[in-house]
């Protein structure tokens, strides 16, 4: 039943509540919740295309974004930070391929090299469940649904193969299949994704290794702890190039047919800066940018025989 209309307003309190109605629709724009990153592909989704993209980028410049230092912007990383992601062990210098991506992410938010914060975070830390003290985390983390659970991702920024490196004595130093691992001792980070290929594409007879950094697992690759590690194919080729003279990269895996695997920048769940953050990596990767930066800092990271 319809309530007894009231007479109908003057001309002045018609004016001021269509005033009002309009201020509270665009207050509840702006207020617009995360984007969907359901999908791991680098590409916009249906639910984040052109339109969906330009709203979202209409607010998001240095000055609007509710960063956790007003002008500035806080990225996270671990320590050591590697090769070839950064160089030198020093995130802020601009040079490595994961410091490159994050200063450009801050540039194109309209951050300048010297509004960029860097904070120290732990790898699993960044990803676990909790308020994060870091604006956007970048540290080879793939994107996961499981990690989804617990965090945001932007897109993917970086398309990943995982790789095993042996020393040239080893047993596996010849593999050429899966098979010819499956009697090897392989070690990786734990919580990994380079973990996850030994235990589920491998499946090796015997329990594998599993160290708390990643320089731990090429120390143990080092001292014959293991016959082999499993890394992404980037850091493969630096190992051997840098870190472990007798080394080689034995092979890499190929396609398990699934979504390819991506690593992401990491935001705290339902960030207010994960439209803005997801945007600007979108557009890093349409406009060439993404693709500049990894044939500079990953161009030795080229090619490795497939194990099948």
């Amino acid at each position: 039943m319809s309530p007894v209309k009231p007479p109908p307003p003057s001309r002045p309190a018609l004016a001021a509540a269509v005033l009002l109605l309009s201020t509270a629709l665009t207050a509840a724009v702006a207020g617009c919740s995360p984007q969907d990153d359901s999908s791991a592909s680098g590409a916009p989704s249906p639910a984040s295309g052109t339109s969906a993209t330009s709203a979202a980028t209409a607010s998001c410049t240095a000055a609007t974004l509710p960063t956790r230092t007003a002008g500035r912007i806080t990225v996270g990383t671990d320590n050591p930070a590697y090769e070839p992601w950064f160089s030198d062990d020093k995130p802020a210098n601009g040079k490595g391929y994961e410091s490159a991506v994050a200063y450009a992410v801050a540039r194109q938010l309209g951050f300048g090299p010297g509004q960029v914060v860097w904070q120290t975070v732990p790898f699993n830390s960044a990803f676990s469940p909790g308020v994060k003290n870091f604006d956007f985390d970048i540290n080879q983390v793939s994107i996961s649904d499981e990690r989804k659970k617990t965090v945001d991702f932007s897109p993917g920024y970086y398309d990943v193969r995982q790789a095993v490196v042996a020393r040239k004595g080893s047993p596996i130093a010849g593999a050429t299949t899966l098979a010819d691992l499956r009697q090897a001792k392989l070690g990786a980070q734990v919580g990994t994704t380079s973990l996850d290929t030994i235990t589920g594409v491998v499946k090796p007879a015997r329990q594998p290794a599993v160290f708390q950094r990643n320089d731990l697992a090429v120390a143990a690759l080092k001292n014959g702890q293991v016959d082999g590690i499993v890394v992404d194919l980037p850091t493969a080729f630096y190992i051997t190039g840098a870190q472990v003279q007798d080394a080689k990269v034995v092979g890499q895996f190929g396609s398990s047919g699934g979504p390819a695997e991506q690593f992401g920048l990491v935001l705290d769940k339902g960030s207010r800066l994960t439209p803005c953050v997801s945007a600007a990596v979108t557009q890093l990767r349409a406009d060439g940018t993404l693709a500049a930066l990894e044939k500079q800092w990953l161009s030795d990271a080229v090619d490795a025989p497939v194990l099948k």
